[in-house]
């Protein structure tokens, strides 16, 4: 209680990068539009869309809507990451470690670092980030979730770096709550930094980067590629959509889709890296399951006006609900493997298939960076949001 007293605090006398309100007209949130609403959308942005040239000016449109939105139009300094690891663990083919570093002063970004062993630890590595989407319940959590810990292990078993770590408010990231107001461009910045921080290490190859996340980490992958030009290959899963803008805070609640009468959805947002590789994951049971006929085609449009169309794609699973499941994972794994040139061999199951029988699951103890006591001395409340308001002054 003593905690949520000094966050309601905090709102009061707090300054510009905390003053906006989550119930700003600007924001599209959530079923903002109907389907057909979204589908009529995306059809007339279509239709004035003729040449290369005309999506190239809608995509640096719809990057200077995102970063004016976040208040990124001038970028914070790149304080120093005070990286630290600890807890390494080596398992059958690739090692864990639990990470924390300061993306400002005093305000830590806690995840895990997947990193190849053997012969594949020799080369340049490509990275993928993973941010999480958002599942609560407690024994299938953030980034300590099966699925992300399923996938990370065996691209790192197949020659990656993968560093999942927590959304603001999420697993160790407790020094904010996920519902402050300005969480959108918090956790933004943690990406940025959190590419900072992965393409710092000596094998990893800046050529080959991607990132990949369901539901929330979906939105994050999207806008993270759209404003980040070290993104190479972008893979949303279950979020590219033309009717749905996200129901979290962290998604929408910031005014990065609308501006006057112009509107960007999920899915323009997620096209704006065009002619870059993606691939859309998409399912029947959720706001993705119009993909194939309506978001898809649109994808396809935009990437033939660079001549590449074979840089974009989707894996639909119609049966399927809203998760990162073993289905989608194997479609994933086959499009990074083709487009980050990594190892299948060590990770085939004799099917043409990939297999993740090699993965060890780990509790979220073991994952864990921070004992609870270094935890409960982490600054909080009024502390933290000096730290990050004294930070964003200093712009570079």
């Amino acid at each position: 209680m003593k905690r949520l007293a000094i966050y309601a605090t905090s709102l009061l006398i707090t300054g510009h990068l905390f003053a906006q309100s989550n119930d700003c007209p600007g924001l599209c949130k959530g079923n903002y539009f109907s389907e057909a609403q979204g589908a009529a959308h995306i059809e007339n942005v279509r239709s004035t869309i003729h040449q290369r040239s005309d999506w190239t000016r809608q995509a640096d449109a719809i990057r200077n809507r995102i970063l004016r939105g976040l208040d990124l139009e001038a970028m914070p300094s790149r304080t120093p990451l005070n990286a630290r690891t600890r807890n390494k663990r080596e398992l059958d083919g690739y090692t864990v470690e639990a990470v924390a570093f300061e993306s400002f002063p005093g305000f830590y970004v806690t995840g895990n670092l997947y990193r190849p062993t053997g012969k594949l630890k020799k080369r340049s590595a490509p990275v993928i980030l993973s941010p999480h989407g958002h599942f609560p319940r407690e024994d299938n959590y953030g980034r300590f979730m099966s699925d992300i810990q399923h996938y990370a292990a065996t691209f790192a078993r197949m020659g990656a770096i993968v560093f999942a770590y927590d959304m603001v408010g999420w697993g160790e990231s407790d020094q904010l709550p996920h519902s402050h107001p300005r969480v959108q461009v918090l956790q933004t910045w943690n990406s940025i930094r959190a590419l900072d921080y992965v393409l710092g290490l000596p094998e990893a190859d800046p050529k080959r980067v991607a990132v990949t996340g369901a539901s929330g980490g979906g939105t994050q992958s999207f806008l993270l590629a759209a404003i980040d030009d070290r993104i190479k290959v972008s893979v949303p899963v279950v979020m590219a959509s033309a009717h749905f803008f996200g129901g979290c805070v962290c998604e929408s609640g910031m005014p990065i889709h609308k501006e006057g009468e112009s509107i960007h959805t999920n899915i323009e947002i997620a096209c704006s890296i065009a002619p870059k590789p993606m691939l859309l994951v998409s399912n029947g049971n959720d706001w993705t399951r119009n993909n194939p006929s309506v978001e898809y085609p649109f994808a396809q449009y935009v990437y033939s006006l660079f001549g590449a169309s074979n840089k974009v794609e989707l894996a639909h699973f119609p049966e399927e609900g809203h998760d990162y499941g073993k289905n989608k994972r194997a479609a994933v794994y086959q499009f990074l493997a083709k487009h980050l040139e990594l190892e299948t061999k060590s990770v085939e199951d004799g099917d043409g298939g990939i297999s993740e029988t090699h993965v060890t699951l780990l509790d979220r103890t073991s994952l864990n960076f921070f004992t609870a006591e270094e935890r409960e001395a982490l600054m909080r409340g009024d502390a933290v949001y000096e730290a990050i308001q004294k930070a964003w002054k200093q712009v570079n």
